[in-house]
């Protein structure tokens, strides 16, 4: 206890050091907004969280009922303290705070029940800091550029926000404003986190965190690169523009910087608001469909995949002219872009988990990076329990009781769960939180984990490994094999898809051994 509480004074020492520098190199020179007491926060709060887990469960025998007991409060007790923390500090600390709440099944439920809140406490930059960043990027005042311009925001983000506006030309807006000191203290808060990972690493050696530092390092300057957000948004509306249902708002380039993004104003409810979907006649299952069918495509077949989809950013509505239903994709600033070898991989693990190819399980997650943790791996991936995963994930829904299970398992198996995300590539990494992001919204609607959702992934795994093979061979021949094996994979799916919702039956044992028979899984 001793030596852990000398490591503990000691990297606070570095720590300080590090706010000094930081302190030093900024030009705000705020206090309360990044100096002593910013950086001090951020030390205090580590140093506190650190000491009550050395000193709360050091006297109860591990694993014992009042060993849970206690450990639940301090990890809710911890996750307030954090919850504080990135609320006061504002800025990068809240974007990486709402990273650990969308990560449902792979950390503590007291941690992401917290953090959660994060999504609706962002920090909101008063009129004079947004006039300023305009009048910065883009050289004129508000009321040269527009006919109006709403005081309030629709919506405040870690990173920036959003204002209704009216062009000149009578166009109605979305104005996206940087929070005005973003920029220059988020290099200095990386630096920071790092600092105080590799103490909580010495304090705690079981844990790995630097993947959360690693993926802040890569992520947040293309964050913070608005241009960036509006190649992303043109990139995947060109990608998915056979999807009818799919409305990406138009950018406009010519009143667009890095800091300010302006785009076509759309109007919608959120995704997981059942209560709108009722009022306007919107089929809760139609939508899911949809969404599924969105996100496998990009998974599987492009590998481009938009990686926040919390439901302030997934809208929808009805055309008013013609009443068809629509799913609004928002805020593009986060994109994982995956390599052909990773999302192949990746199709043909998901393959063997639909399908109930254990040695494919196996095969495809030890590739991945998984080890002898691949059972693990394919538990965080498709938040079942290991013996839902054996018998087959589209063979039961999800039952309160797993669902249970499978969060008692991230709190059980953290230190596990921290070395494989440590250990798996880092492309997987935001692919966890899109995963658990998007189970969120089914769980909202009440349609988690269906027949539909899964066999919708069926497609895309075979029409991506198909293109893969089709790509490897000169042969026409081979090439229309390929073609008509793929043609006849996805008509089998097609008419079981049929029957499942003509019956209203779920997978059964018998359907799933014919379909494996009939869909052998394309290694």
């Amino acid at each position: 206890m001793a030596r852990r509480a000398l490591k503990l004074a000691s990297w606070t020492s570095v720590a300080l050091a590090a706010s000094g520098i930081c302190l030093y190199s900024n030009k705000y020179l705020d206090p309360s907004d990044f100096g002593a007491v910013r950086v001090g926060r951020a030390v205090a709060t580590t140093a506190v969280i650190s000491y009550d887990y050395l000193t709360s469960l050091k006297s109860v025998p591990y694993g014992s009922e009042e060993y849970l007991q206690l450990r639940s409060k301090v990890h809710l007790r911890s996750a307030r303290r954090l919850c504080e923390l990135c609320c006061a500090n504002r800025g990068t600390f809240i974007k990486v705070g709402q990273h650990l709440g969308a990560l449902d099944y792979l950390l503590p439920e007291e941690y992401t029940s917290t953090l959660k809140v994060l999504h609706s406490q962002a920090p909101q930059s008063s009129m004079k800091e947004v006039r300023q960043v305009i009048r910065e990027d883009l050289g004129k005042e508000i009321h040269d550029l527009f006919l109006s311009f709403d005081d309030t925001p629709l919506g405040a983000a870690s990173l920036a926000q959003v204002h209704k506006a009216v062009l000149r030309d009578g166009r109605t807006v979305a104005v996206k404003v940087q929070h005005p000191k973003v920029q220059a203290q988020s290099s200095k808060d990386i630096l920071l986190m790092e600092v105080l990972v590799l103490a909580v690493k010495q304090l705690f050696p079981e844990f790995e965190f630097m993947w959360l530092v690693d993926e802040a390092k890569k992520n947040l300057p293309l964050e913070l690169d608005f241009l960036n957000e509006g190649r992303n948004a043109e990139k995947v509306a060109q990608m998915l523009k056979h999807f009818d249902f799919l409305k990406v708002p138009r950018i406009y380039w010519e009143l667009s910087t890095k800091r300010v993004l302006l785009m076509e104003f759309v109007d919608g409810g959120q995704v997981n608001d059942r209560h709108y979907m009722e009022r306007n006649k919107i089929d809760v299952n139609e939508i899911s469909r949809h969404l599924g069918r969105m996100y496998s495509e990009m998974i599987f077949v492009n590998g481009f995949v938009h990686c926040d989809p919390h439901p302030g950013n997934v809208l929808v509505r009805k055309q008013p002219d013609t009443g068809k239903v629509e799913i609004v994709l928002l805020d593009h600033g986060l994109y994982q872009a995956l390599t052909e070898e990773f999302r192949l991989d990746y199709c043909r693990l998901w393959q063997s988990l639909i399908w109930t190819d254990m040695q494919g399980v196996r095969k495809y997650g030890q590739r991945l990076g998984a080890g002898d943790l691949y059972p693990l791996f394919a538990c965080m991936l498709t938040a079942r329990s290991w013996d839902a995963v054996n018998r087959g994930i589209g063979q039961t829904p999800v039952t309160a009781t797993e669902d249970s299970e499978i969060r008692n398992h991230a709190a059980n198996y953290l230190p596990q769960i921290s070395q494989l995300l440590n250990r798996v590539p880092r492309q997987m990494l935001l692919i966890f939180k899109t995963n658990d992001l998007l189970r969120g919204i089914e769980a909202a609607l009440g349609t988690r984990a269906s027949a539909s959702s899964f066999l919708n992934m069926s497609r895309c795994c075979i029409k991506a490994l198909a293109a893969h093979k089709k790509q490897k061979t000169r042969s026409l021949f081979r090439r229309a094999r390929i073609s008509l094996r793929e043609s006849f994979s996805l008509w089998k799916i097609n008419l079981h898809e049929l029957v499942l919702h003509v019956k209203g039956l779920r997978l059964t044992g018998w359907v799933r051994a014919l379909l494996c028979w009939l869909l052998p899984a394309s290694h």
